[in-house]
């Protein structure tokens, strides 16, 4: 009887699962993303925060910034995890949260529920996932200014895509994400 390594074999497949390496015979697919062309071309590394820089220009598709508060506010993630992928950061550059003022901090919480209300209404968010990275070796892409993840999730997001190839695939533009949730913040105060 053929089991099931034998199956997948005949059609195509190849497993080595000591270094979990797939291979599929089968002919390459090819993923569009025009978009990308303009981080390749201008790959120049930004001098200064990136959050400091972004919330230092109006309010547009160029800076992402969807909300602002009294001592801190929302912005698109330029490299997002899912579509609606928001980030709550004060103006204040500090690199941790206990350098901040109370007020800044529960300003920086509410942000963030507002957030999770938002991309519920907005995108039919079925859970969150919210964190903080504070220093390197905690992950933190910037290390000088703190700020927090608002990842929306859905069950069945993470797939052969993102699990094996390595990929995420957005349904939209970061453009488009910014006017939907710039346009949610401003109708729902």
């Amino acid at each position: 009887m053929e089991g099931w390594k034998e199956k997948y074999q005949k059609a195509g497949f190849f497993f080595h699962l000591s270094s979990f390496i797939i291979q599929l015979n089968t002919p390459m697919n090819h993923l569009w993303s025009p978009w990308r062309m303009s981080y390749i071309e201008n790959n120049t590394k930004e001098i200064g925060c990136v959050f400091c820089n972004a919330q230092a220009k109006a309010d547009s598709e160029e800076n992402l910034i969807a909300f602002r508060g009294k001592n801190a506010y929302v912005i698109l993630n330029r490299f997002p995890y899912t579509s609606g992928h928001l980030m709550v950061i004060p103006f204040s550059h500090t690199s941790n949260l206990e350098e901040l003022d109370a007020e800044t901090r529960a300003e920086m919480m509410e942000l963030s529920s507002r957030c999770t209300t938002v991309l519920r209404n907005e995108y039919r968010t079925q859970s969150f996932n919210m964190g903080i990275n504070i220093g390197e070796a905690a992950g933190a892409g910037v290390l000088g200014h703190v700020h927090i993840h608002i990842v929306p999730r859905w069950v069945g997001d993470t797939n052969f895509m993102s699990s094996v190839g390595e990929t995420r695939v957005l349904p939209e533009t970061l453009e488009a994400t910014y006017k939907r949730v710039r346009d949610a913040f401003q109708t729902n105060p």
